[in-house]
Order: structure tokens, then sequence, then C-alpha cells
């Protein structure tokens, strides 16, 4: 029963997990700015936090979204308005060297908190329980897509920071580190369409 649901359910979570989005957009800014090591939580938060909501979902939480459809909407205001902000905290950070003491990336819980109010990570969950968890499984089988999430997840947000890390290099020059940080922020603030689009 699980087997036949292995390969479409890992092709499904590529798809959907290593393609550009609010998480992967925020791991390659904090890459670039902070480095690998110290995005180390805002990897496992992202990871972690989506596979815990994935299994959420399989587990009846689908339920409640269709049943409360202003629920999505204070979602998706939620999601916007920390967008807006996380876009003006990328475009406006320093230089790597240059960083205030203070400066940090996204901290575990942060991270995983805000999958609560991704309204693609929450579609993603309820569109993976839907098609691939087995019928009649029951938690098993919601268990199995979460950890495949968990598992592909890991992998997608760690290449998305170390692809940061990579451009980091080049990002030696003020100019090009502004530059950076302001697309990377464009391109937040352009994920927001994905979430209207939901």
């Amino acid at each position: 029963m699980y087997t036949e649901i292995l390969l479409p359910l890992a092709t499904f979570c590529a798809i959907t997990l290593f393609t550009p989005g609010p998480n992967n957009v925020m791991l390659m800014a904090s890459g670039a700015n902070y480095g690998l090591r110290r995005s180390v939580p805002h990897v496992a938060g992202i990871a972690i936090g989506h596979s815990f909501l994935v299994l959420i979902v399989g587990l009846g939480l689908a339920e409640l979204f269709q049943r409360l459809p202003g629920l999505r909407l204070g979602m998706t205001v939620l999601a916007m308005a920390y967008l807006l902000w996380l876009a003006w905290k990328i475009a406006h950070a320093a230089a790597p060297g240059d960083a205030h003491p203070e400066a940090r990336p996204l901290t575990f819980l942060q991270a995983a908190a805000f999958q609560w109010i991704n309204p693609k990570g929450v579609s993603m969950a309820i569109s993976a329980q839907t098609f691939y968890q087995p019928e009649g499984s029951g938690w098993r089988g919601a268990a199995l897509v979460a950890g495949a999430f968990l598992l592909i997840g890991t992998c997608s947000a760690v290449s998305w920071a170390w692809g940061g890390t990579q451009v980091r290099r080049w990002l030696s020059s003020p100019g090009r580190l502004q530059a950076f940080n302001w697309t990377m922020a464009g391109l937040l603030v352009a994920s927001m369409a994905l979430i209207l689009l939901l």
C-alpha cells in the first residue's frame, strides 16, 4: 500500500519544496548574509516546522480549514504582513562582516511558526495529505507523508541556504550586496502574488 505512493509523493515533495517560494528566498538571503552555520536554526525551523504542519493537517486539521474559510483569509493577511517585514529586513541587511552584533537569521521557532501562516505551505500540506495519504491508513499514512516532507525539505532548505553562501563571495562589493538584498526582498514580495492566487 505504501510503496506505490513513494515515488509520486517524493516527486511532489521535490517539486514543491525545491522551487522558489518565500521559505527558499529567505534561506538564500540568510545563507548569503549570515553563512550556513548561523542559518542552521532557520533551516531546521523550516524543515521540521513544515513537516509537523503536514502531519497535523493529515491528522485532521484540513477539515478545519475547509469549515472555516475566514481562517484562510486571516492567515493570508498575517503572512503578507510578515513577508513585508522580512523583505524590509533583507533589503536593509548589512554586509556579513559589518552586520550589527544583534543581527541574526531567523530562529528555529520563528521559522517554524511562519509555516503556520504561510498559505503556500498550508496548501502544499493539504494537497499532499489529500492525494498521497493512502486511504484508510490513519496516522501511519499521515506520518509517511510528513516524513517525506521532512527528508526532502531538509535537503531543499540546506541547498538553498548553501546556495546563498556561494553567492556570498560575489557579494564582497557593497553595491552587489545591496543589489542582491534588494532583489531577494523584491522576490519575497513577488512571492505574495502566489499567496493571493491560492
